[in-house]
């Protein structure tokens, strides 16, 4: 008699920030240890988890309707919600039609004996309470299925309490993964095949802050040291972050990229204080110069906000101008949705939606504008490139400061880096190149 072993199928859908998206492959690698067989959300599946977002009202709505879709493709399946909108709303999460268990931000370790302890009857809750966390969750990454690019988390939680931002009551305190369970992860990903990480976190630039021993650019240095990485990268910070002593580090690392994503949300100062945001514009313009100063081909990205409570068209303008002058290479915008719970959401003078809608097409336009301006100083240049994925029939990688670059080659490029010349621009984002 032959015995046939059936694998339970699972499903992941992921919504919301890079550090969402590791949360995801580490709880994915931990069910594949257990035998499960990862398969597409829009599958047949067993299983179906969904890590869900809170940072706008649109997350919430999306989260929900994956559960839906989710129940939908099996109804008899167990369906699970982790994530930011789990952790910060769990009644209503549990409430919503086709849920099985609801988990949060907290335990994604131990996920498989969750899952696997569910009785098939009513709604299980499993969050708990992330506000006095202290530890790091021991979740790990050896291997990243279909990228080239390794996303790398190193802290979770954020003090910061910008007045517009759920994150804090979703993630808790800063807590700092420790500095040798980082590089031993990089380690592993390097050998597994990878040029390229970026280390991540909810607040990356509060890095060891709770360790009391090391620090961001620490770590960095650290990671530099790894052989096979040959492209460092991490997620945004603070102006302030930017010191002459970090540029001087900095500076002799070749491996750190030269794109730095600088959070600002708005380029006027009053309207700065109201978000809580721990800088003026004038110190957000000397990091962008100290920056360009050490770093002549350096991207400076941001994130703005538009139709912030309060905000009057004059301040409106003042931020507009501002990100013109700070010569930003791109511009992330988003209009200001409130967010239950946060102090922002309570403030008098809402900002009426065609008015938001209008400001953020104004900021769109600008840094499509920006974009542009910035990749028309490459034309004619030389810049290696690390591609990532073909589409159709063109390689598609991106420079050390961010420019999207296609090729065409007979070869595979994949995974590899390569030196091109950038030959033109041909959308607001890309640019065409040849191999050398």
């Amino acid at each position: 008699m032959i015995m046939v072993i059936i694998m339970k199928k699972i499903g992941f859908v992921t919504l919301g920030c890079k550090v969402n998206m590791y949360d995801t492959e580490a709880m994915m690698e931990l069910f594949a240890e257990k035998g499960y067989k990862i398969v597409e959300f829009d599958d047949f599946a067993d299983i179906y988890i969904i890590n869900t977002c809170t940072v706008t009202n649109f997350g919430d709505k999306k989260s929900r309707q994956m559960i839906r879709r989710a129940r939908r493709r099996n109804p008899d399946a167990i369906v699970a919600a982790t994530g930011c909108y789990a952790q910060t709303a769990p009644d209503r999460v549990a409430n919503i039609e086709g849920i099985n268990i609801v988990i949060g931000t907290k335990d994604r370790s131990r996920v498989v004996d969750i899952i696997e302890s569910y009785g098939g009857e009513g709604v299980l809750n499993a969050v708990s309470d992330i506000r006095g966390e202290k530890e790091f969750e021991p979740l790990k990454i050896s291997k990243l299925r279909g990228r080239t690019r390794a996303y790398i988390k190193i802290q979770e939680g954020c003090n910061r309490y910008c007045t517009y931002c759920i994150i804090p009551y979703a993630r808790g305190p800063v807590r700092s993964r420790k500095p040798e369970d980082i590089i031993a992860e990089v380690d592993t990903l390097a050998k597994n095949g990878f040029k390229e990480v970026v280390l991540t976190g909810i607040h990356v630039a509060s890095y060891g802050t709770d360790l009391g021993n090391t620090d961001l650019c620490d770590i960095i240095e650290r990671v530099h040291e790894v052989t096979g990485i040959e492209r460092i990268r991490f997620s945004s910070v603070e102006p302030v972050v930017i010191t002459d002593e970090f540029i001087e580090r900095i500076k002799k690392l070749p491996k750190v990229c030269d794109h730095y994503h600088l959070s600002l949300q708005s380029g006027c100062d009053r309207t700065l204080k109201a978000m809580n945001r721990r800088y003026t514009s004038m110190e957000y313009l000397a990091a962008c110069e100290k920056l360009r100063r050490a770093f002549p081909d350096v991207a400076i990205t941001t994130d703005i906000i538009g139709g912030f409570p309060g905000e009057s068209d004059e301040d409106f303008d003042k931020s507009y101008a501002f990100a013109e002058k700070a010569r930003l290479s791109k511009i992330h915008v988003f209009p200001y949705s409130p967010k239950e719970g946060t102090p922002a959401a309570k403030m008098k003078e809402q900002i009426p939606p065609d008015v938001k809608n209008k400001r953020c097409e104004k900021l769109i336009a600008l840094s499509n504008r920006l974009n542009r301006e910035f990749m028309s100083k490459f034309i004619g240049r030389e810049k290696y490139v690390l591609f990532e994925r073909i589409e159709n029939g063109y390689y598609e990688g991106h420079t050390s400061n961010y420019i999207k670059v296609l090729v065409k080659s007979d070869k595979d490029l994949t995974n590899c880096l390569i030196r091109v010349k950038l030959k033109d621009i041909i959308t607001e984002e890309t640019m065409m190149g040849e191999i050398v």
